[in-house]
């Protein structure tokens, strides 16, 4: 019998970037099965709700049969127990992001030993993309289409245009 392997690829996806996606193509590659998990993250002062946030990853996800895109509150390695897994991805853009995620990989192994952190690095077309630097930019009137989905887009440009009122 073959043994399956499932990963989560959590995060708060506020919103989703090219570079989320890519990491989620290649994850989708290497494993059997990639659970996409949106963080509720209410101290991250997101601009998207839950719901938002899991829509425009489903929309940027088709076709990508090995992958489910669902969200959690609480910690991330709970929500990966009750997933039935020990593997989870986390991107590494820049040198920047190492000490907040190697911190962040520490202590969930001390929380849960038998969960595994993999780095994963976006292409180096998308290493520099945030969500939070594509809130500001598009907060400032840039044109942010070649870093996220369109529909990521639209829904990035309506809520913004609701804040400016």
């Amino acid at each position: 019998m073959k043994h399956t392997k499932t990963a989560i690829y959590p995060g708060t996806f506020d919103p989703v970037t090219y570079g989320h996606i890519d990491l989620i193509k290649r994850a989708a590659n290497i494993f059997d099965k990639v659970v996409v998990a949106v963080a509720h993250n209410k101290s991250k002062g997101v601009l998207f709700s839950v719901k938002e946030r899991v829509e425009m990853l489903e929309d940027a996800v088709k076709g990508m049969d090995n992958v489910v895109i669902d969200d959690f509150d609480g910690l991330v390695v709970n929500y990966a127990k009750k997933m039935g897994t020990n593997v989870m991805i986390r991107g590494l853009r820049m040198i920047s992001d190492f000490e907040y995620e190697f911190q962040m990989a520490l202590t969930n192994r001390k929380l849960a030993g038998d969960i595994e952190t993999i780095f994963m690095m976006p292409h180096e077309d998308y290493s520099y993309v945030s969500s939070k630097l594509i809130k500001e930019a598009a907060t400032l009137g840039a044109d942010v289409g070649n870093f996220i989905p369109k529909k990521a887009e639209a829904a990035l440009k309506k809520k913004l245009s609701k804040k400016r009122r």
